[in-house]
């Protein structure tokens, strides 16, 4: 992974720009939908954050007299020698009876970059201010671990969706991560003397600008995502009327309703995690928008919309169709390409002759467990770990299960024969973790050859 600053940063300003409310809202304008204050303008959630934007206290863009030093720090922590001969030797290499394909499309996006970026950059230019993140700054063990080694404080969770704000004083400064903050603590910091640096993805405001347009026409925000998720949690915020699932099951339970009604009461308490206040099924599923959280399984929003699209038009006729529902796809482009380069492996496996595919990747990773998902559902071995040290020299690994469950199982099954693996890793994922588990199986790998060996000179 070798980043080049201006090549970044010119690409992700101009990303920002390309997404944000105020180019959107020249296209479309925007209808009030309510007041922040007595007697001032009424205005969006989406105009409300444009508002914050405009502070000389909010830093969007990063600090350019750090940017080189950041970007030789980044570069030495997370680039990789190894993944680096992967891809000059067109994704595969051979090392001490083991054979790795890689993924044409693996770890680190753009969008990520930026983020590490940005954090890195304001811990540089604030040298002598209390720095404080809202949530770990994405989902990888090292990335946050190194944040605070660089005393960067993550704002504790109190629960129910609470944090302790109390520890923010006067002229310390906040970050906020790539999955967003919510509307409530932006406009919470915005109030407080403090300096914010937003690394927002760009995607994540892609969504959040469609579902302002959800709003506008009068919809209901189907959101296709996990309700916990700190993106998703951003995202809702930004909402009037939603409905968050994560899955199709959950889509099915919201199509059935839409269609035929249902018990009331049984399908709020289902979903009473993952909808707004005051939520009424049998009005607010009458006209809805579809979006997601940016890191899911691309074939399952799809899927998912054609049969909303399908509920719509059966209910109203076809010719209703646009009165009664909308959908923009806003999976990140990362996400996808991530998801086909898996796909590809698995497409290929027999033919490479794959023992397993390992998907390297924090464990809180919405897009590395999607990941994970493609060979599962295939039948194909495989194993999400969240850093190296899951593979341990006892020939077992601990990993994460597409149920979520985290066990531990024999590793290396076959030790009579070279070993062939896949590898891919999430966006959050630098190159020097995948390094780092590669190392662990070519030495685990060295390490059982050469007590099968010692056993076949006992026995002679």
């Amino acid at each position: 992974m070798k980043i080049s600053g201006a090549a970044v940063f010119a690409i992700a300003i101009a990303s920002v720009e390309a997404f944000s409310p105020a180019s959107v809202q020249q296209r479309n304008g925007a209808t009030a939908l309510f007041s922040t204050t007595e007697g001032s303008k009424p205005r969006t959630k989406k105009e409300g954050r444009l508002g914050f934007f405009k502070s000389e206290k909010f830093h969007r863009k990063g600090f350019k007299e750090v940017r080189d030093n950041v970007e030789d720090t980044i570069n030495e922590q997370y680039q990789s020698s190894l993944v680096d001969d992967l891809k000059s030797s067109n994704y595969v290499i051979e090392k001490d009876n083991v054979k790795v394909y890689l993924a044409k499309d693996f770890g680190f996006c753009w969008g990520v970059e930026r983020s590490i970026a940005l954090a890195y950059e304001a811990v540089r230019h604030y040298p002598d201010r209390k720095l404080h993140i809202t949530n770990e700054l994405i989902h990888n063990p090292e990335v946050n671990d190194r944040l605070t080694e660089m005393n960067v404080n993550l704002i504790e969770k109190l629960g129910e969706g609470k944090k302790n704000f109390d520890v923010v004083e006067d002229g310390d400064v906040v970050i906020l991560p790539a999955f967003g903050a919510s509307y409530e603590e932006m406009d919470f910091l915005d109030k407080k003397n403090v300096e914010i640096v937003d690394t927002t993805c760009p995607w994540v405001s892609k969504v959040w600008n469609t579902v302002d347009s959800h709003q506008r026409k009068g919809l209901t925000s189907i959101i296709h995502g996990k309700y916990g998720h700190e993106e998703t949690v951003a995202t809702t915020s930004f909402c009037e009327d939603y409905i968050c699932v994560k899955d199709m099951k959950e889509a099915e339970m919201v199509a059935d309703y839409m269609a035929n009604g249902g018990d009331r009461e049984e399908f709020l308490k289902y979903f009473k995690n993952a909808v707004s206040e005051g939520f009424d099924p049998d009005k607010m599923l009458e006209k809805v928008g579809l979006a997601n959280q940016t890191t899911m399984y691309k074939k399952e929003t799809k899927a998912i919309g054609q049969l909303f699209q399908k509920t719509i038009m059966q209910k109203f006729g076809p010719s209703k169709v646009d009165e009664h529902y909308y959908e923009f796809d806003t999976i990140c482009d990362a996400t996808q390409e991530r998801q086909d380069a898996v796909t590809e492996l698995v497409e290929n496996g027999n033919d490479y002759g794959l023992d397993f595919i390992l998907v390297v990747g924090g464990w809180d990773s919405s897009n590395t467990a999607h990941l994970l998902e493609i060979p599962h559902h295939q039948g194909i071995r495989s194993f999400h770990i969240n850093r190296a040290d899951c593979i341990s020299a006892d020939n077992t690994i601990t990993h994460r299960t597409v149920e979520g469950e985290i066990v531990t199982e024999p590793f290396l099954l076959n030790l009579d024969k070279d070993l062939v693996l896949g590898v891919t890793s999430g966006a959050s994922t630098p190159d020097a973790a995948v390094q780092d588990a590669l190392s662990q199986i070519f030495l685990l790998k060295k390490m059982q050859d050469a007590a099968k060996e010692g056993s076949a000179v006992k026995s002679d």
